[in-house]
C-alpha cells in the first residue's frame, strides 16, 4: 500500500502505511453517520462518537515528515526512554515506550542493510512491563558500518499488530520509515559494545531525529 494523505484545514496529512483496516472502517461510519444526523436528530448520539473515533484515528497514524538527525544511532521511535540496561555481551539495550499519542512509524536507526526481520509470537501484557519482553515482536537486524544493530518493535496490550515496511536484504538509510506498530507499544535498540548511550531515562525520544549514542 502506498503513502497516503489527506487535506485537512492547515495543509495535508500524510498517512502511515497500514493503516487502512483501522482507519477506512472509522471513516466510513463517521461519514453515515453524519449524514444521518442531517435527516435525524436521534442519529446524533451516533455521529458525534463516530466522527471522534475517525479523528483520533487520523491522529493517531499520521506520518509525519523528518529532518533526519546527525549520530551513529538514531530513535527509531518517538516516546519515551522507559529503561538502559547494560546487555551481557557488551551492548547497552535503550528501551522506548511508545504511547497511543506518539507517532507510531518507526525508523531506521543506522544505515545499511537489512539483515534479518523475524516475527515471534508472543503475549500481548501492557507495553510498560518488564513482562512485555514476551510480548509479540518483530526483531530487525541492521548490517551496519557499528556492525550488527539490533532493533526490536514489541507489541502492547492494545497494539496487536506490526506491520513491516522492508523485507530482509534491503538496503536503507538512517531514518528511514521501515515499519508500524498499532497502538500503544515499545521499541527497544542494542548499541553496539562501546557505544555510550547520549539519553537518559524519562528523556523525550523522536524517531529519525534524537541521537541515542554519545561522543
Amino acid at each position: 500500500m502506498p503513502h497516503r494523505s489527506i487535506p485537512l484545514p492547515g495543509g495535508r496529512v500524510r498517512l502511515a502505511r497500514g493503516a487502512s483496516p483501522w482507519l477506512v472502517p472509522a471513516a466510513v461510519a463517521a461519514a453515515a453517520g453524519l449524514v444521518k444526523a442531517r435527516k435525524s436528530a436521534g442519529w446524533a448520539a451516533v455521529a458525534v462518537p463516530t466522527t471522534a473515533l475517525a479523528a483520533g484515528m487520523l491522529w493517531f497514524f499520521r506520518d509525519p515528515e523528518r529532518e533526519i538527525g546527525q549520530g551513529r544511532v538514531i530513535s527509531p521511535a518517538d516516546g519515551v526512554v522507559q529503561s538502559i540496561m547494560p546487555w551481557p555481551d557488551g551492548r547497552i539495550r535503550v528501551a522506548i515506550f511508545m504511547s497511543p499519542l506518539n507517532v507510531h512509524v518507526n525508523r531506521a536507526p543506522v544505515a545499511g542493510t537489512v539483515a534479518s526481520v523475524e516475527h515471534i509470537p508472543g503475549g500481548y501484557v501492557p507495553a510498560f512491563n518488564k513482562e512485555s519482553e514476551n510480548n509479540e515482536r518483530v526483531v530487525w537486524r541492521f548490517d551496519s558500518e557499528l556492525g550488527d544493530v539490533e532493533m526490536i518493535q514489541i507489541a502492547g496490550a492494545v497494539a496487536r499488530r506490526i506491520v513491516p515496511y522492508v523485507p530482509q536484504g534491503c538496503k536503507v538509510e538512517q531514518g528511514d520509515r521501515v515499519g508500524l506498530i498499532r497502538f500503544g507499544s515499545r521499541v527497544d535498540v542494542y548499541l553496539p559494545e562501546g557505544i555510550e548511550p547520549a539519553v537518559e531515562v524519562g528523556q523525550r525520544t523522536t524517531a529519525g531525529v534524537t541521537r541515542l549514542d554519545r561522543d
